[in-house]
C-alpha cells in the first residue's frame, strides 16, 4: 500500500459523499460507484456545503453500478443502506482485490456477519458515523453537524489498516476513535438512532427539535432508550444510563435535523427498519426482554408499510 491509498465508496450518497470528500482533502485518489447520481457528478463533481468549509470535489473516477473496474482500490468503502433484497456482497465484489482492505460506514445491528463470512481471510474495518448530513439532490450533500467515526476491526481489536486509515481521516479534518470493541459502539450508535430515526417516520418526517419539543417527545425517546441499554446489556454490551441524558442534550444543542430515515421515507426510498429497529427487537425478544416502546414502534411502521403498499 502506498503511503497516499486510493480509495472507491460504494454508496456514495449522503453518507459517502461526505467521508469520500474528507479523505479526498487528505490527498487521496477518490472514485465512486454511483447509479442514481450517475449524470449529476459526471457533470458537476459531488457539491458539499459544510460548517469545515466547502469541500466539494470531482472524483477521480466515476463508476456506473456494473462496470468492471480499472483497477482495485486499497480500500473498498460501502456506504449503502442496509435494505432486505440488498446483496451487498454482490456490490464489493467486483472490486475486491487481492490488496484491497473492506470498511463499512453503515448503520444498524449485526450488519457486519455476511460479508465477513464472505471474506474470512480479510479485515473487515466497521465504522459508525456521528454526523448529520443529507443528500438534498442529486450530488448535493449539506453537512449540518458533527462528523466523528468511531472504527474498529469486527469482531474486536484494531490493526494497522485501520490505523492507517483513521489518520487519513484526522488528516482529512474530522474526529476518529480507533475502538477495539466495534460492536458494543454499534450499540451506543443505535442508542440514538434507534429512538430517533422510526420515531421520525412516523411522525411524517419530524425533525429533531419537533421529536424533542413535542409535549411527551422527551419522555418516549427516554424510555425507547431505556429499552435499548436493557437489550444491550443482556447481549453483554452494558452502558452507562448517563448517556441517555447525554445524548439528549447533544441532540438539542445541533441544529434542528432531518435524519436520513426521515429523507428516504420522504422521498418514497425503503427506509433501514430491521437493521436500525427491528434487530433490537428481535434480540429483545430471544432474551426474554419486554420493549413495549420500541415494539408498538416497529409494529406501527409495518402496519404503515402495508397500508402505503412499500413491504
Amino acid at each position: 500500500m502506498s503511503d497516499l491509498p486510493s480509495i472507491l465508496i460504494v454508496g456514495a450518497g449522503a453518507i459517502g459523499s461526505f467521508y469520500g470528500a474528507i479523505l479526498k482533502k487528505a490527498g487521496c485518489s477518490v472514485s465512486t460507484v454511483l447509479r442514481s447520481d450517475y449524470k449529476a457528478v459526471s457533470a458537476q463533481g459531488v457539491r458539499i456545503t459544510s460548517p469545515l468549509g466547502d469541500l466539494s470535489y470531482e472524483p477521480d473516477h466515476i463508476y456506473r453500478d456494473g462496470d468492471l473496474p480499472e483497477e482495485s482500490p486499497d480500500f473498498l468503502i460501502l456506504c449503502v443502506k442496509v435494505l432486505p433484497g440488498v446483496d451487498r456482497v454482490a456490490l464489493v465484489a467486483p472490486w475486491m482485490g487481492a490488496k484491497t482492505r473492506l470498511v463499512l460506514i453503515e448503520n444498524g445491528l449485526d450488519i457486519e456477519k455476511e460479508l465477513a463470512d464472505a471474506y474470512p481471510d480479510r479485515p473487515l474495518i466497521s465504522c459508525l458515523a456521528f454526523i448529520a448530513v443529507s443528500r438534498t439532490e442529486s450530488g448535493v450533500v449539506e453537512h449540518t453537524a458533527y462528523g466523528k467515526l468511531v472504527m474498529g476491526c469486527y469482531p474486536q481489536g484494531t490493526d494497522e489498516s485501520s490505523r492507517i486509515l483513521s489518520q487519513l481521516f484526522i488528516a482529512g479534518g474530522i474526529k476518529v476513535d480507533l475502538t477495539e470493541r466495534v460492536v458494543a459502539e454499534r450499540w451506543r450508535k443505535c442508542l440514538w438512532n434507534t429512538p430517533f430515526n422510526p420515531l421520525s417516520v412516523i411522525a411524517n418526517g419530524a425533525d429533531t427539535q419537533t421529536i424533542l419539543d413535542t409535549e411527551g417527545g422527551e419522555e418516549l425517546i427516554r424510555a425507547m432508550m431505556h429499552e435499548v441499554v436493557a437489550v444491550a446489556a443482556a447481549e453483554g454490551y452494558p452502558m452507562d444510563e448517563a448517556l441517555i441524558d447525554k445524548n439528549i442534550n447533544s441532540t438539542r444543542k445541533m441544529p434542528a435535523y432531518t435524519n436520513s430515515m426521515a429523507l428516504d421515507y420522504l422521498n418514497g426510498r425503503p427506509i433501514e427498519r430491521e437493521a436500525v429497529l427491528g434487530n433490537v427487537v428481535a434480540l429483545a425478544r430471544d432474551h426474554g426482554i419486554a420493549v413495549p416502546h420500541l415494539n408498538t414502534v416497529l409494529v406501527t411502521l409495518k402496519m404503515r408499510a402495508a397500508l402505503e403498499g412499500r413491504e
